[in-house]
């Protein structure tokens, strides 16, 4: 799921050290291989939590971009699916509806970046996408307390106005993350053309959370 060894070119960002290179003056080798599976996962672990961080303090930064990983994205996706699916009812959203929706969302907005010529690579736009998420993630955990208490209390009116409030400012989070990170890699003309689609995938997303 990680993407440092098969990036398009599209991008001039430099790459990860190569872990089997050479490190320090005794020529000693770093290989995943021979390492713990435990130190393995710790590490990628800590590299998922840095790239949260990062979508929740947006900034311009080529972190997602140069040490890109589909592994944040697989896990927002998934907690997004079950959430919604467990609470939507035999009637409500399904989950492999969820699921296509997010993929075949972020495929469709790279697509567009790219044929507006974007240097960005296919990959790295999915998981700049996938990851900046996190926000409306966040916003489906505070909206599911409320609804537990507003069902305790038999459904009031300014629960769903805070729940409207809560989408409404991380659809902005997660919209104004996204550019941020990938605001380097279009057209500086065509960046209207390639925002609206963000704009769209994340506004779905956040409409589906509401509704759910």
């Amino acid at each position: 799921m990680s993407g440092s060894d098969s990036l398009e070119g599209d991008i001039n960002i430099p790459m990860s050290p190569d872990r089997s290179a050479p490190i320090g003056s005794d020529d000693q080798e770093f290989n995943t291989l021979d390492e713990p599976v435990s130190e393995t996962i710790k590490r990628d672990l800590s590299a998922i939590g840095q790239k949260f961080l990062h979508v929740l303090y947006p900034k311009e930064s080529k972190m997602l971009l140069r040490e890109w990983d589909l592994w944040g994205p697989l896990i927002l996706c998934v907690f997004l699916a079950t959430v919604l699916h467990g609470s939507a009812g035999s009637s409500g959203i399904e989950f492999a509806q969820v699921f296509i929706v997010y993929w075949f969302g972020a495929a469709v907005v790279t697509l567009n970046i790219k044929l507006l010529g974007g240097s960005i690579s296919f990959f790295q736009s999915i998981c700049v996408l996938g990851y900046c998420v996190l926000p409306l993630a966040v916003a489906l955990i505070v909206c599911s307390v409320l609804q537990l208490v507003d069902h305790t209390r038999g459904g009031t009116t300014w629960v769903f106005v805070i729940r409207c409030v809560i989408v409404l400012l991380t659809f902005a989070w997660s919209t104004f993350a996204s550019t941020a990170f990938l605001a380097d890699c279009q057209p500086p003309r065509r960046k209207p053309l390639a925002v609206y689609p963000i704009f769209l995938f994340y506004f779905f997303i956040g409409w589906l959370i509401l509704l759910h």
